[in-house]
């Protein structure tokens, strides 16, 4: 005698055999599901993508030509060319003067801003939308350190803000991933404690301007050509914090990974109509499950959010990647939701 499994069964075992795949509970973080993506640090690409500002010199193709170590392509002569450049036998060939171009090489620090923030510590799928930026964040400090680039940046929630000075060697990506670690397990343990004092005291507030004043300190930490990624979930933009993510973009490259997660643009479906009451921790909002015009109303406001963050994420200068935290980062880089893949 046997027995049917049902979707949600099914869906369990589905969730249950990604976690182990990814070393993960889905709530904290340990160094092992940080360490598996040092091997797979080749699915994304860091190369420049928008000029450089930066007079540094090593191992990223500028987009302006000069001498360097990576040849680019040969040109008619031109007033001012250095003649140590003529390319002479394209000049024997077609009896005019030519010379060879270069692409300068450059290196620029990778900068990495992790928000751990409360709005962070939700998932309803697979992974806490934290779990899934600190992956995110150790795939590019792997990547970045593969290429001999040194990695370094923030890690920051409402209580707390820890920095790291950019570092070129392996010991500089684990100092950042143990960094990672540890906010999470604190950010976990304070929202706990903010639950408590919330039961005593409904009035208790946490200030949403802790993003901004984070992005004010990245904006001072950010030197001129560096490559930098901001890894939120938007929900905290305020016009102190685009001003500063509007300075940084002048000078760097500024790369915003926006996570969110499948509860945040649509309501679940459910055989019956069920009333519902979503809190935050401080406010409170009731809605009915099972009822269109709700689920097509949360859907379509949730949706208009989501539009307006992206163009202001680009509006600033930002190049913007959205991932959710309901799927591991490797399958939905496989299957093209990122324009990491070039």
């Amino acid at each position: 005698m046997w027995f049917k499994k049902s979707k949600k069964q099914v869906h369990q075992h589905d969730v249950s055999e990604q976690l182990r795949e990814l070393k993960s509970n889905g709530l904290q973080l340990c160094i092992d599901e940080l360490l598996q993506y040092q091997p797979k640090s080749s699915l994304i690409d860091l190369s420049a993508n928008k000029n450089l500002h930066g007079q540094l010199s090593g191992n990223y193709l500028a987009r302006s030509k000069g001498r360097g170590m990576e040849f680019d392509e040969v040109r008619h002569y031109q007033t001012g060319d250095d003649i140590r450049a003529i390319d002479w036998r394209v000049t024997a060939r077609t009896g005019k003067t030519h010379t060879k171009l270069f692409r300068e090489e450059i290196e620029r620090p990778v900068l990495i801003a992790t928000d751990l923030g409360a709005s962070m510590q939700f998932g309803s799928q697979l992974l806490l939308k934290s779990v899934q930026a600190a992956h995110i964040a150790a795939l590019i400090a792997w990547h970045a350190k593969n290429r001999g680039d040194r990695v370094g940046g923030m890690i920051f929630n409402q209580n707390k803000h820890n920095e790291y000075k950019p570092r070129s060697r392996k010991a500089g990506v684990l100092h950042y991933l143990h960094g990672l670690i540890e906010l999470q397990e604190a950010a976990l343990s304070a929202l706990a404690n903010d639950d408590l004092n919330n039961q005593n005291n409904p009035s208790n507030t946490v200030g949403d301007d802790y993003f901004a004043q984070n992005c004010a300190r990245l904006r001072q930490l950010s030197r001129p050509g560096s490559l930098v990624y901001l890894i939120c979930d938007g929900q905290h933009l305020s016009q102190q914090a685009i001003r500063h993510l509007t300075h940084i973009s002048h000078h760097c490259e500024l790369v915003i990974v926006k996570i969110d997660d499948p509860l945040e643009l649509t309501l679940p479906e459910v055989n019956h109509k069920l009333n519902v009451v979503l809190s935050d921790g401080h406010n409170q909002q009731q809605l009915t499950l099972g009822d269109k015009k709700t689920a097509n109303d949360y859907h379509l406001c949730a949706q208009l959010l989501a539009e307006q963050q992206q163009q202001t994420f680009i509006k600033v200068g930002a190049r913007v990647l959205n991932f959710s935290a309901s799927k591991s980062i490797e399958q939905q880089l496989k299957q093209g939701a990122s324009s990491w893949i070039r």
